[in-house]
């Protein structure tokens, strides 16, 4: 999507972050104990001054600069800017890919400015994730790449998975599909098939780098339906990353990042005025 540094296993300094644990610490529930949860009204995400730099010396790039920003329980919020501007920086901090390195940056009630690789991968458990390039299996069917998302939560271990995967497989139009690998599925079907697992065990916080641009426009609609409901019936908080104009009607909020800055409410006012002029 764009220049810049955009690898999921990078952590803060660009070292390669643990993966997430399958059960550590995690409560009788199956959701990840991220500390104290935010009080009723408090934003769910909450950012203050945050900057974040990749490299060293002349070469150090100040990525994100000085970025302020709240998200609330149930908030569909897309972000979009030209390409290398920090979008996915921003996103990948959001779903603890990487963390805090100045300012402050709260999810699920919780610090995580200079949070260890421990407290990065317990806020996983609570974030789906949409990845550009899917990032599937390929060695397991698309029923098995969905249900990987159901068996890092304790909750679902009594239940039938495979009947679970199935059925969000079928909510994003592949319910037939469940036995084949992703080799025989096109582009769409296993941006489908990813977008299925991480909404499978319907996560706090869903994160989605570029989620429809593999779709066509009835697919894009399904999926993006899908998720209004999610936001709408469990508060679940939506982050999309995107230039897909087709979508821009789901946001409560479009959040514009230019060169590491955030846009003011006045720019992010006229620029969702143009991308919704039908003469645009």
């Amino acid at each position: 999507m764009s220049s810049e540094p955009t690898s999921p296993q990078l952590a803060s300094g660009g070292e390669p972050a643990a993966p997430a644990p399958t059960n550590t610490n995690a409560n009788p529930g199956g959701t990840a104990d991220c500390g104290p949860a935010a009080a009723a009204g408090e934003p769910l995400i909450a950012l203050r001054h945050v900057n974040h730099w990749f490299g060293q010396g002349e070469a150090r790039k100040h990525a994100l600069k000085d970025i302020s920003l709240d998200i609330h329980p149930g908030q569909i919020v897309i972000c979009t800017g030209p390409s290398g501007s920090g979008k996915t920086t921003l996103l990948t901090m959001l779903g603890g890919l990487r963390s805090c390195q100045d300012g402050s940056l709260r999810i699920l009630g919780q610090e995580l400015h200079g949070a260890s690789r421990e407290q990065l991968a317990q806020l996983r458990l609570n974030v789906g994730f949409i990845f550009q390039a899917h990032n599937l299996m390929m060695f397991l069917n698309a029923r098995r790449n969905v249900r990987l998302a159901l068996e890092l939560h304790p909750r679902y271990y009594g239940q039938d998975m495979d009947a679970l995967a199935t059925a969000m497989l079928d909510q994003v139009g592949l319910g037939d599909r469940g036995d084949a690998m992703p080799a025989n599925l096109s582009g769409g079907q296993r941006q489908r098939v990813a977008i299925a697992r991480a909404l499978v065990a319907r996560p706090r916080i869903l994160l989605g780098d570029e989620p429809t641009a593999a779709l066509d426009k009835d697919s894009g609609r399904t999926v993006v339906e899908l998720m209004q409901r999610l936001a709408r019936e469990e508060q679940t908080t939506i982050i999309m990353v995107t230039h897909d104009n087709r979508i821009l009607d789901v946001a409560d909020r479009i959040v514009i990042v230019e060169d590491g800055h955030l846009a003011s409410p006045e720019q992010e006012a006229a620029f969702l005025g143009r991308m919704r002029d039908p003469g645009h």
